[in-house]
């Protein structure tokens, strides 16, 4: 694998100091911290796994129905 070497203030050395834990580098400490990269595969990736039942799918369309007929609307302006 591949390493950079970065500066770092002592503020921000100890803070990450703080947060290592035994075995644990520094890299797994920022990584841990920051959290994956976000992008775009990463979403499309987590949509494509989603699996919603036809129960469930069907109680959203009823709520969605039910709304339409709900007294509380939002006055015309």
């Amino acid at each position: 694998m591949a390493v950079k070497t970065i500066t770092i203030d002592m503020e921000a050395y100890e803070t990450l100091s703080r947060h290592k834990r035994p075995g644990q580098s520094f890299s797994d400490v920022i990584k841990q911290m920051l959290g994956p990269v976000k992008t775009g595969a990463n979403l499309l990736r987590a949509v494509r796994q989603i699996r919603i039942s036809d129960k469930a799918l069907d109680a959203m369309e009823k709520v969605v129905r039910d709304r339409s007929k709900s007294p509380l609307k939002h006055p015309k302006l």
